[in-house]
């Protein structure tokens, strides 16, 4: 699991956070800030070690966050008084960062994780504003995503998204503001994490001890230049050795390769699969995969037609498929569409 903030040492969870960070804490004086960037490349890190930085006790001169402060160590302990992060219970989970509130066992332990933000968690949040800090240099709520707020905990939270009490700031993150309400967009001030630099990506990646270097590129460009995803996917068991087999397995109908595969994740790559295909049958180069590892002379209007099947399966990927039959009915059609021949004589055309 990646860190969420500065360590001991003050070394940043990830390294392309370095230059954004000296940005924000250099222009950045709103109450309200909406980080945005693209899904796996560090939002809740870059949120978590900005507030970090904003509670740090460091002396004038000495950057921030240094790590070793009380309360840089209290952040590192995720038992900071004056920073409440509020995310969904299925990423509380995930990232071992439970409200003080949250069952850990009887009847709540049974339900299944709640995916958005609830009304009763903001008014928690709000009322938690209110109180005096702790420490001293003011307090900070942090809302990851800002996009798994209901429309109910949304506007209950545009009071104090506009005028917090006291000296408190509010930290919100996205992958694409377009996704939050006009209300909720229009009290924040934003702040763009930029894509990391993919040599930086990779070297950091190939530093986490799942790939080498060649390796680290082909599973950063399978995850479209997002690096927590392709050290997600690698801890998943997918080295780039089995991502680079994957389009010539899927051709072949070997649904073996995707056995115990989630269907979401087999749903992408098959996707990506598509993709890649899709551009190389009308001379463009592969997004996903290495480039020669692509089939390239599929029909496009079967691959469209492969394609708008996998969509509509991704619109229900949480259905209780049995995931083997439905894997395998999806690599078979995958097989007939990247064997599928182009209209003779002619560009195949695709059909609505």
């Amino acid at each position: 699991m990646v860190n969420l903030c500065a360590d001991e040492d003050g070394a940043l969870p990830l390294p392309w956070l370095a230059a954004p960070l000296r940005e924000v804490l250099a222009t950045q004086r709103g109450h309200a800030l909406l980080v945005h960037g693209a899904a796996g490349i560090g939002a809740l890190p870059f949120a978590v070690t900005i507030a970090q930085a904003w509670l740090c006790e460091a002396a004038e001169g000495v950057a921030r966050p240094c790590g070793r402060c009380g309360s840089c160590r209290l952040v590192q302990s995720r038992l900071h008084p004056d920073l409440l992060v509020l995310l969904p219970e299925t990423l509380r989970r995930a990232h071992d960062w439970p409200l003080i509130d949250d069952k850990v066992d009887g009847e709540d332990a049974k339900r299944k994780p709640s995916r958005q933000i609830r009304i009763v968690e903001v008014r928690a949040l709000i009322d938690w504003t209110t109180r005096t800090p702790a420490r001293g240099r003011g307090k900070v709520a942090l809302l990851h995503p800002a996009d798994a707020l209901n429309v109910q905990s949304a506007n209950a939270l545009l009071k104090t998204l506009e005028e917090p009490p006291g000296s408190t700031r509010l930290l919100l993150t996205c992958a694409d503001p377009e996704w939050l309400l006009p209300t909720v967009r229009s009290r924040c001030q934003r702040v763009r994490l930029p894509d990391p630099d993919p040599a930086l990506a990779a070297s950091w990646l190939a530093g986490q001890g799942v790939a080498d270097a060649d390796g680290a590129r082909i599973l950063i460009q399978a995850c479209n230049g997002r690096p927590l995803d392709a050290l997600a996917l690698a801890q998943q068991g997918v080295d780039a050795a089995a991502w680079t087999a994957l389009p010539l397995a899927v051709a072949r109908g070997q649904a073996g390769a995707l056995a115990g595969w989630p269907v979401p994740q087999a749903l992408d790559a098959l996707q990506k699969i598509c993709h890649d295909a899709m551009a190389r049958s009308v001379g463009g180069l592969a997004r996903y995969f290495p480039h020669d590892a692509v089939p390239a002379r599929a029909g496009i209007a079967a691959l469209a037609a492969w394609s708008r099947e996998l969509d509509r399966v991704a619109r229900h990927a949480d259905h209780p498929w049995n995931e083997g039959l439905l894997i395998e009915s999806l690599v078979l059609s995958g097989r007939a569409a990247l064997s599928a021949e182009p209209a003779p004589g002619r560009m195949d055309t695709l059909r609505p």
